[in-house]
């Protein structure tokens, strides 16, 4: 059985009716335990020390991530009959990776109500797409989950994803990047550091051309946040 610590409440009532405003245009019901969802939005820079535990979102998170895949990985299968697993499992890696996440949550207005610490202005940046995940964890606990299905898929996949598109888009963009450093003779490496967190590791992969650092990527392999760190460059160098 989960339950929150009983943290104080820091929240005004000014603040909980803009939450559950918030959370209204998000998600298109009204949080029937807004306490779930100030948890959702609270970043760990923000957060405070509780009889040695260090409440945060981060718990959130992580549940929302597997919802999130869930129910992305249910909607493929439905959509898709007769693909096989590799298919769809590149598919749902499309949709549900960082940089989709944070695309998705900026449209939908989840820095309107993320708690961080403002002092760090890049924070902000790569927070988002992990708030996102952890509201989807809350819808989960505070309304079970065939409305958190229909959250992920009506609000958050349907509206802000074109599946033609995302199908036939090319994502080995390593070997794009890789080419066009090969016909411009620039000297190309990645790279890998590991990042331990709480609920496992992550790790990131900065592109070096010819000595100058250019995009970082991440991902949960290496290969992921190569792919992850190429396609950003490509972008930067409108390849």
């Amino acid at each position: 059985m989960w339950k929150l610590l009983n943290l104080p409440n820091t929240f005004t009532a000014k603040e909980d009716k803009k939450l559950i405003t918030a959370i209204k245009t998000i998600a298109g019901f009204a949080p029937s335990n807004i306490s779930i969802y100030r948890l959702a939005t609270l970043h760990s820079s923000k957060s405070r020390d509780e009889d040695g535990f260090r409440e945060s979102n981060e718990r959130l998170e992580y549940l929302g991530d597997a919802i999130l895949g869930a129910a992305v990985a249910d909607y493929l299968f439905k959509k898709y009959p007769f693909q096989d697993e590799g298919f769809l499992t590149e598919i749902r890696a499309r949709i549900v990776n960082r940089e989709s996440m944070n695309h998705v949550a900026r449209k939908i207005g989840i820095a309107s109500i993320v708690q961080y610490d403002q002092r760090n202005t890049h924070l902000q940046k790569v927070i988002l797409g992990n708030t996102l995940e952890a509201l989807v964890g809350a819808v989960y606990l505070d309304k079970g989950y065939p409305t958190c299905k229909k959250f992920v898929i009506n609000k958050l996949i349907q509206p802000h994803f074109d599946l033609e598109e995302v199908v036939n888009s090319d994502t080995n963009h390593k070997s794009k990047l890789l080419e066009w450093a090969q016909r411009n003779t620039k000297e190309i490496k990645f790279e890998i550091a590991e990042n331990k967190k709480d609920r496992g590791r992550e790790f990131s992969a900065q592109v070096i051309l010819s000595g100058e650092p250019y995009a970082t990527g991440y991902g949960l392999t290496k290969k992921k946040a190569e792919q992850n760190a190429a396609e950003k460059t490509c972008a930067m160098l409108n390849i």
